[in-house]
């Protein structure tokens, strides 16, 4: 197939565009949200390709994978075809809902020509769809390797722009949290996160996603602190790498780290007792990683993940094709006749 889709999420598409299809990644010039094209810190196969606008009015385009309100417009725009009405499309929604409980309508609520895709179970249970059918595909990881050395005895935390994003990601734990182990901080933002609050941790800034494997791999503790996000896939990077982990117990976290894969709590003692048992005990700290490991490459596998949006992908487009072949049944009438036409 060709699926349009938008370089919106680096680390999702990273592992989506491993696929047998061929994925295209409008660009723009600035490559800015609109047009990023293909990515610059990741590694992506060829069957990722660049098309800008115009390229795309061509294109044979048979699923197209909406990710933002304004998606909808720019494909109805590039490509001639109205999402979900002229060419099939699914809506991937990336993030948990903000917001009060009971006013958490999703952008593409009552669309029954579309189906939004969530990537884990708590987000589809806490947005409302209306009539638009849904479905869960959970993350799917490129497996970097068993890397783990945690020849340092520190903790490590991927999080970007956590100044902006403050509690949503735990950043206001950070101090806390940094009396009882010394925490490396990874993600963009984090050097003047780390400037303006004077929190005790060493910033590393953004860095590109195999370099970022290598770093975390050296250090003994993945740390999740984040509040309220849909499931980290830098925390299913570190489980990956053999990372023992220790998380708030919010969101998807209980589902995705075992018991036995470190420490998952919202009592912040607790998270604090488990880091520096963790920090203190290396060889506990490897079987955690190994059992965290063990679990990740059992759920988020991307074998499973690719499979997953494969026969989601022919659903779609069996379902269009149905629905195409209903209104034009309609339109002729009992008769094979246009109904509201004079005939004779």
């Amino acid at each position: 197939m060709n699926v349009l889709l938008w370089h919106v999420h680096g680390s999702w598409t990273t592992a989506f565009v491993q696929g047998a299809h061929r994925y295209l990644l409008p660009v723009l010039p600035g490559r800015g949200p609109d047009g990023r094209g293909r990515a610059r810190t990741w590694s992506w196969p060829p069957n990722a390709v660049e098309r800008t606008p115009a390229e795309l009015r061509d294109e044979e385009v048979d699923v197209v994978v909406l990710q933002r309100p304004e998606d909808e417009a720019l494909a109805t725009a590039w490509l001639g075809r109205r999402p979900g009405v002229d060419v099939p499309a699914v809506w991937l929604e990336h993030n948990a809902p903000q917001g009060r409980v009971n006013e958490l309508r999703h952008p593409a609520a009552d669309r029954p020509e579309l189906t939004v895709v969530h990537v884990t179970h708590t987000n589809r249970l806490l947005w409302d769809c209306g009539r638009t059918p849904t479905t869960v595909i959970e993350h799917g990881i490129v497996d970097p390797g068993p890397r783990c050395t945690g020849e340092l005895a520190r903790a490590a935390v991927v999080v970007n722009e956590p100044g902006r994003r403050a509690r949503v990601t735990g950043s206001d734990l950070l101090p806390l949290l940094a009396r009882h182990a010394p925490i490396d901080l990874f993600g963009m933002g984090t050097h003047a996160f780390a400037a303006a609050t004077g929190v005790p941790l060493t910033a590393h800034g953004d860095v590109a996603q195999d370099r970022l494997h290598d770093a975390l791999a050296r250090r003994r503790v993945y740390l999740h602190p984040v509040r309220w996000t849909s499931l980290g896939l830098a925390l299913l990077e570190a489980m990956h790498l053999g990372m023992p982990v220790v998380a708030l117990a919010t969101t998807e976290v209980p589902r995705a780290v075992p018991p036995d894969a470190g420490v998952v709590s919202n009592d912040l003692d607790e998270l604090a007792g488990g880091l520096r048992r963790l920090l203190a005990d290396a060889d506990l700290a490897a079987a955690c990683g190994r059992r965290a490991r063990a679990a990740a490459l059992e759920r988020y596998g991307l074998g499973r993940f690719l499979a997953d949006w494969d026969r989601l992908l022919a659903q779609v487009r069996a379902e269009h094709r149905r629905r195409g072949e209903r209104t034009r049944a309609a339109a002729l009438g009992p008769q094979g006749e246009r109904t509201g036409e004079v005939t004779g």
